[in-house]
């Protein structure tokens, strides 16, 4: 039975969550298609270009993605302070960059003068497209509908672009966000469209890599959900440090792709140490697809967001399990 997506997204669960899209054409969203012999690799410069626009509209911090031939992986998180701290102007200014607005608006934005009933009445407006711009499935609309309107154009057609709606995974806990992050990082290298994280394109393992490599001070993404540092407020970063998920994300590779898991038990990284994550466990979970749906999390947090969505059971019991030790 399909689920409403109001009860599939809930920020009183968690804040973090992992979205997907898929192209439904034979045609490729992005890399070159060996039935048409087209050539679609300049349309992930789209995404990642889109991707950053709205990470800097929106209240919704961008953690990880990854651009691949036919479908893209996302993971946000939804920051309520950030969206609260906005005054009236600021809402709307951000709103109009992506729509128009009803004239009021428009009118209130250019700075013409209004009586009190027509405040009161664009007031109404902001807080209405406040809650807009923290909600992960007006984000991911203003993604989309960009995206198919500017691949139809280049295809002269009209129609689907996308397989349906997005898809969207709750992560309950830090344990599933660093999992899905290094998962979603690792896409590239897993379907053998790069060797390794940093030189996979398109992607956030290889942005944060850049940037930290060609700064002395070694810098983030501006664009992107920061990873822990010292002295920095824990509530605005990633529970990692940045070092901490290279190692990882690195270790991870090189096992998913070369196969090599009988050399690994002395060389885990103390984060899987420290999250109680197995690591046998961890690799197979590299594969995702399958062994979690809607939630992500440990025993725990799976039981405790079952309770809360009215569900008795949720699929990943028991990967979760073994995955993530009690």
């Amino acid at each position: 039975m399909t689920t409403a997506r109001k009860n599939l997204i809930d920020p009183a669960s968690t804040r973090y969550y992992h979205c997907m899209a898929r192209c439904v054409r034979r045609a490729f969203l992005c890399g070159r298609d060996k039935f048409s012999g087209k050539n679609y690799e300049h349309r992930r410069q789209w995404v990642e270009d889109r991707l950053k626009i709205l990470s800097g509209i929106f209240a919704l911090e961008l953690c990880a993605y990854a651009v691949m031939s036919n479908h893209y992986h996302v993971i946000l998180h939804i920051n309520r302070e950030q969206a609260e701290s906005w005054n009236t102007k600021e809402v709307l200014s951000r709103w109009a960059q992506l729509f128009s607005g009803p004239v009021l608006v428009q009118r209130y934005l250019a700075g013409a003068p209004m009586d009190k009933g027509s405040l009161l009445k664009v007031e109404e407006f902001a807080e209405e497209y406040r809650c807009r711009l923290k909600d992960i499935s007006w984000f991911m609309k203003c993604l989309n509908e960009h995206l198919a309107r500017e691949a139809n154009k280049e295809d002269g057609c009209k129609g689907r672009f996308w397989e349906g709606h997005y898809k969207s995974q709750a992560l309950l806990d830090e344990a599933a966000l660093l999992t899905c992050m290094a998962y979603v990082d690792l896409n590239p290298v897993r379907a053998k469209m790069a060797k390794t994280p940093e030189g996979s394109e398109y992607t956030s393992i290889k942005e944060r890599v850049d940037t930290y490599s060609s700064h002395q001070k070694k810098k983030q993404p501006r664009f992107l959900k920061p990873f822990k540092t010292p002295g920095q407020n824990p509530d605005k970063a990633l529970p990692y440090t940045l070092a901490c998920y290279f190692e990882l994300v690195d270790w991870s590779g090189r096992i998913v792709h070369k196969g090599k898991r009988g050399k690994i038990e002395g060389d885990v990284p103390a984060v899987l140490d420290r999250l109680g994550i197995d690591p046998k466990e961890w690799l197979s979970t590299m594969r995702w697809n399958n062994r979690f749906r809607r939630g992500v999390g440990k025993l725990s947090t799976l039981r405790d967001y079952a309770s809360q969505t009215g569900k008795h059971w949720l699929h990943g019991v028991t990967p979760s399990i073994c995955l993530f030790q009690t």
